[in-house]
């Protein structure tokens, strides 16, 4: 029986296997993404791109948040390894504990991006000098760290949801190597979506969870080591 396990593990950790065991594992995060955002996603491909329809894609995105915070669970947690893959069990029980928290979180932060992209869109017509722009894109890429920081903590931690903004909060600046990274990724997002469409930044969405775990990695340790016993 021994022999049987050690070849079991030997097949598992290969590099070959833990390549194939991490491909498999974003297919399936990757479908059932599509699967959970899909009202949201369908309601988003109607829409024109009209700067009155923000509010509309707010709403659009509210699914996008449970979902975000079960595929960072799931690849978290679901270990690369061939002999024992199970990431669409791990994402729906990812999923069904991070819910509530994880819409506490979303919400304020769609509702809090809505406003400055409105504010944005309508500088002129308020009469206001072009150079707002500047410090309305810098609250708002901060509002979009800060809230990142959230979902990625309530995905893997059980922490209070006020405790959990304040651990965001102090880890924007705590872990400046991880957060630059992940304002990196979520720029390259913005850049394409308005580049291409928001059809390939879904096409990816898997991929871009997985490095926007990997650039949260140095905060998640500093969790680990320094807020849990």
């Amino acid at each position: 029986m021994s022999e049987v396990v050690r070849a079991r593990r030997q097949f598992g950790d290969g590099p070959l296997s833990r390549a194939a065991a991490l491909i498999y594992i974003l297919l399936v995060v990757e479908l059932l993404l599509l699967v959970t955002t899909a009202p949201g996603l369908v309601a988003l491909a109607l829409l024109d791109r009209d700067v009155s329809n923000l509010p509309l894609v707010a709403a659009c995105a509210v699914p996008l948040g449970p979902a975000l915070s079960a595929a960072f669970y799931t690849l978290h947690h679901q270990r690369p390894d061939l002999t024992d893959l199970r990431p669409a069990r791990v994402f729906w029980r990812g999923y069904r504990t991070n819910l509530r928290d994880a819409l506490l979180i979303w919400i304020p932060l769609l509702l809090w991006l809505t406003v400055i992209a409105v504010n944005l869109a309508h500088l002129s017509a308020a009469a206001l000098p072009r150079w707002w722009a500047v410090p309305l894109v810098l609250v708002g890429a901060g509002a979009a760290l800060v809230g990142l920081n959230a979902l990625v903590i309530t995905s893997l931690f059980a922490f209070r949801v006020r405790d959990v903004i304040r651990l965001a909060r102090f880890f924007v600046l705590r872990a400046p190597v991880g957060t630059l990274g992940v304002a990196g990724l979520l720029a390259a997002a913005a850049a394409l979506v308005l580049v291409t469409s928001e059809a390939l930044l879904v096409a990816l969405g898997a991929v871009l969870v997985l490095a926007l775990l990997r650039g949260s990695d140095p905060m998640i340790a500093m969790i680990r080591n320094e807020f849990t016993a």
